[in-house]
């Protein structure tokens, strides 16, 4: 039965299963990252919002998923988000927090050694329990082509050992955060190597960095 609960939770695991947040599938799909967002769902008065059918076209076309099986979701799934990864079996996995690059850079979202902190996090399933304490970065932009691309999501693990050659998150004290490839790091700096070669490689002094982080995983 069609519903608007049911229609909205489809969307849901549509973006679980293909390991994306709501405004990762919508970017995904060429929409406004906000479109399937849960405060577009009912209106200031509180009459429900339903998706259009060109929006769900779109999230269906950049998925590579058919109508039958969006239609399997609708008819086959719980409505919260928590039992729909538990639907899904994704295997070892859990919700993390999940945080936009462009809120990263801001204050307020992290403590002095990198870690999640304050509020307006996301959460996000990831299909693995290797580390304890790891959230999520959803990519916007090109600048990390051609390895990531707009609306992928790095799974970052502060705390984890970086090694030469490791693709890492840094985020400097004036708040600029970037994905880069850490070439070398001495007592005094960091050298950082681009992803994208349209972009410069960047040396940084460690008395200018906040911290820097591995990405253990990707959703490509």
């Amino acid at each position: 039965m069609l519903s608007h609960e049911r229609i909205w939770a489809a969307l849901d695991a549509l973006a679980a299963v293909n390991n994306l947040s709501v405004s990762g599938l919508a970017r995904r799909a060429g929409l406004d990252p906000t479109s399937f967002n849960k405060s577009k769902r009912k209106t200031g008065e509180g009459r429900l919002r339903w998706p259009s059918t060109e929006s769900i076209s779109k999230a269906l076309k950049a998925t590579n998923t058919n109508l039958i099986d969006f239609m399997n979701l609708v008819d086959n799934i719980p409505t919260s988000i928590e039992e729909i990864s538990s639907n899904f079996e994704l295997p070892d996995g859990r919700n993390v927090p999940l945080l936009g690059f462009a809120e990263a850079g801001s204050g307020g979202f992290f403590d002095d050694s990198g870690f999640p902190a304050g509020q307006g996090w996301d959460q996000v399933p990831f299909p693995a329990n290797e580390h304890d304490n790891i959230y999520a970065l959803e990519v916007s932009g090109e600048s990390m082509l051609p390895l990531y691309r707009d609306g992928d999501i790095v799974i970052v693990a502060p705390g984890a050992n970086i090694r030469r050659g490791d693709r890492v998150i840094a985020r400097t004290k004036e708040g600029e955060v970037l994905a880069k490839q850490l070439n070398r790091q001495t007592a005094t700096q960091v050298e950082l190597k681009s992803l994208n070669p349209e972009h410069l490689d960047r040396v940084i002094l460690l008395q200018d960095l906040e911290w820097i982080a591995r990405i253990v995983w990707a959703s490509q």
